[in-house]
C-alpha cells in the first residue's frame, strides 16, 4: 500500500505540473505593451514584512538576496525599531514605502492617528520613502468624515513630494468598487494603491459587470499590491494552481492597463508581492499549517511580473 500511494502522490505532481506549465508560460512572457514608451519608467519590485518569521534585518537581507528593489512595512513607532529599520535599508540598499494608518472607530481619533503616523514617516531623519500606503477611513464613516483623509494627503503630498496612495482595502473607504466609485469621481487628485483582490472578494465577481469603475481606478493607480483573490475570498492558495487560471488571467488583464498607461506616461510604477500568511493564507484543518509557502509565492510573483513587464 504504501509503494502504491508513492507513485500515485508522484503521478499526481507530475499531471498537476503538466497542466500547470502552460498557464506558467503565458503569463511569464514578456508582455507586448504600448508602443508609446516614455522615458522615465521604472517598475520597482517591493517585498512584504507582513507574515516574515524574522528580524526587520533578516527580511531585508533575505528580500535584497531574492532580487527585490526595496519594502513595504507598516511605519514602526519605536525608536529602535526604527534605527534597526534604517540600518538594514542601508546596508542591503533598498528603498522602502511605507504603510501608515488609523484604527480607531470614531472619525475624529482616527483622523489624528492617521496624520501622525504620515508626518512622523514622511519626515523622519533616516530616508525619504518611495511612497507611503495609506490605510484610510473606515466604510462606516460618512462620505464627509472620509474626505478629510483624502484631503489631507492630496495637500500633505504636494507639500513634502512625498506620494500617498489610498489603498482599495477591506473595511476601509474604498472597500468596494461602488464605494469607491463617488471618491474617485469627485476628488481628481486620489491616487490609488490597486489591491483588486478585495473588491472581486466583496462582489464576489471578477467584477465582470463593473468595467467602467475599474478602468477608473486603473487610470488613478500608481502602486499595486499583486495578491490575486477571487468571488470568496480576498487570497488564491496559490497562484500557480491550475484551478485558478481564470482568476490569474483576469488580475494580470488588469494589471496589463496600469503597467501600459505607466510605460506610455513614462512614470514609475511600484508594487509589493502581497500574498499574506494565515488566515489569508488558507490552512490545512486542526493543524493551522499554510496550504503553501507565502514567500517562495511572493517570489515567484515578482519574477513573473519581471519576466513579463520588464
Amino acid at each position: 500500500m504504501r509503494y502504491n500511494r508513492r507513485h500515485f502522490i508522484e503521478n499526481s505532481l507530475v499531471v498537476t505540473t503538466a497542466l500547470l506549465l502552460p498557464a506558467l508560460d503565458i503569463f511569464g512572457s514578456p508582455k507586448l505593451v504600448s508602443n508609446k514608451l516614455e522615458k522615465g519608467f521604472a517598475l520597482k519590485i517591493m517585498a512584504p514584512y507582513w507574515g516574515f518569521d524574522g528580524s526587520v534585518t533578516d527580511f531585508c537581507k533575505q528580500a535584497k538576496k531574492d532580487g527585490y528593489d526595496g519594502i513595504e512595512i507598516l511605519w514602526p513607532s519605536a525608536i529602535a525599531q526604527q534605527k534597526e529599520l534604517f540600518m538594514a535599508l542601508k546596508t542591503y540598499q533598498l528603498t522602502a514605502g511605507f504603510l501608515c494608518r488609523g484604527d480607531e472607530p470614531l472619525p475624529d481619533s482616527n483622523f489624528t492617528t492617521f496624520k501622525k503616523v504620515i508626518i512622523a514617516a514622511a519626515e523622519n531623519k533616516y530616508q525619504q520613502p518611495l511612497y507611503i500606503n495609506v490605510h484610510s477611513g473606515r466604510d462606516f464613516f460618512t462620505y464627509e468624515q472620509n474626505k478629510q483623509f483624502i484631503d489631507f494627503t492630496v495637500s500633505y503630498s504636494k507639500k513634502t513630494g512625498v506620494p500617498i496612495y489610498h489603498e482599495t482595502h477591506r473595511s476601509r473607504m474604498l472597500y468596494s468598487a461602488p464605494a469607491a466609485l463617488p471618491y474617485l469621481q469627485k476628488n481628481p487628485d486620489l491616487r490609488l494603491t490597486l489591491d483588486i483582490s478585495h473588491w472581486c472578494n466583496v462582489s464576489e465577481s471578477l467584477l465582470e459587470d463593473q468595467p467602467a469603475t475599474v478602468e477608473l481606478a486603473i487610470s488613478r493607480t500608481d502602486h499595486v499590491h499583486s495578491r490575486i483573490g477571487h468571488a470568496e475570498g480576498p487570497q488564491v492558495s496559490d497562484p500557480r494552481a491550475p484551478e485558478w487560471k481564470a482568476e490569474v488571467a483576469a488580475h494580470f488583464a488588469w494589471w496589463d492597463k496600469v503597467v501600459d498607461l505607466k510605460k506610455e506616461q513614462g512614470k514609475i510604477l511600484t508594487m509589493l508581492t502581497e500574498f499574506g500568511p494565515p488566515s489569508y493564507m488558507p490552512t490545512i484543518p486542526f493543524t493551522n499549517r499554510p496550504v503553501a509557502d507565502q514567500w517562495e509565492i511572493n517570489v515567484y510573483m515578482m519574477q513573473l511580473w519581471k519576466k513579463r513587464y520588464l
